[in-house]
């Protein structure tokens, strides 16, 4: 999500829509680190030995992804969700309800300028390319500071690309400049691994399920590439909140799209795991990567209260 960013000592230039930095103060007990984790810093250095948190079905690594990606056999996953970091970190601010806060998320989203950024994509990218089944596919999401480097990284690589999604937000903040229009979505690209494998879509689903949480989606109609979401709920950041967190609603759809029961989902950028919550409830396997221990904690409660969940409503049939 693109934040409104105001530059000290200069006039005021608006990039796009607010991004709400303010975490909700909810008293939950922070987990313990696990002692395998070793802390380096962000160049390629986070490595652990063991999974930061492990359930069947469900896994988390705090590493760099390309360390974790290496290890995993070649043509073993069927899909991979990224939310690449969007490079914005960069001293400005941002407004929320009113009040000006930092735009920094932190080192990971902080750019390198455009060779080394473009470089980033390509080589995770690569690594993903690598351990996707030949007919897998990779979903890709951001904003036009970075979603093209992407697109152009995926066809350098060989991929081919089945559709790019406009995942228009309703309640997108007002730009306040009135320089330019109003950023209200983000791009996502859905690209398959190789280009005349068959890959896996779930059609009639798509066409004929219910989806009340889009109001673009009319029944029985095609499902077409412009998806009509909000934000992310309060309830889903009870536990604290990720700053480029995604909608479950979003997620659960394209884990629902793209494949199937019993399926291995990856996101290498997993943050407070979003695609997994919405992987492991519908029945699929998962793996997440990230760097931030504070945020696989996020990650980690997610997990944890879903299972309960499931287990008191199986434990009632």
């Amino acid at each position: 999500m693109e934040p409104l960013i105001f530059r000290n000592g200069r006039d005021v230039s608006i990039q796009g829509i607010v991004l709400d930095v303010i975490r909700e103060n909810i008293n939950t007990t922070p987990l313990e680190i696990s002692p395998e984790i070793k802390f380096y810093n962000r160049e390629q250095k986070v490595t652990t030995s063991k999974p930061y948190y492990e359930k069947p079905g469900f896994k988390l690594y705090q590493a760099n992804c390309l360390n974790v990606l290496a290890k995993l056999p070649e043509n073993s996953v069927d899909m991979i969700f990224a939310d690449p970091p969007y490079n914005l970190s960069n001293g400005g601010f941002t407004v929320h309800a009113g009040r000006m806060v930092s735009v920094n998320k932190g080192d990971w989203d902080k750019s390198k300028g455009f060779k080394d950024d473009y470089d980033f994509h390509y080589k995770w990218m690569e690594a993903c390319r690598r351990v996707l089944k030949p007919h897998g596919t990779l979903w890709v999401s951001g904003t036009y500071h970075s979603i093209y480097q992407c697109g152009h990284a995926l066809q350098a690589l060989g991929y081919h690309i089945l559709n790019d999604i406009a995942w228009f937000k309703p309640n997108a903040s007002p730009n306040l400049s009135c320089r330019y229009f109003t950023a209200s979505h983000e791009t996502l690209i859905w690209a398959r691994k190789e280009r005349k494998a068959k890959h896996t879509f779930n059609y009639d689903l798509m066409k004929n399920g219910h989806w009340a949480e889009d109001n673009l989606k009319k029944p029985g109609l095609q499902m077409r590439s412009v998806w009509s979401m909000g934000t992310p709920r309060p309830i889903e950041k009870r536990f604290g909140k990720h700053p480029t967190q995604k909608p479950e609603d979003l997620l659960k759809r394209i884990v629902l799209a793209s494949t199937n029961k019993g399926d291995l989902v990856i996101d290498p950028f997993t943050g407070s795991s979003t695609t997994g919550i919405a992987a492991y409830l519908h029945g699929r396997k998962f793996i997440g990567i990230d760097t931030e221990p504070k945020f696989l904690d996020l990650s980690v409660k997610r997990f944890e209260e879903l299972n309960r969940n499931l287990s008191l409503k199986f434990n009632k049939i």
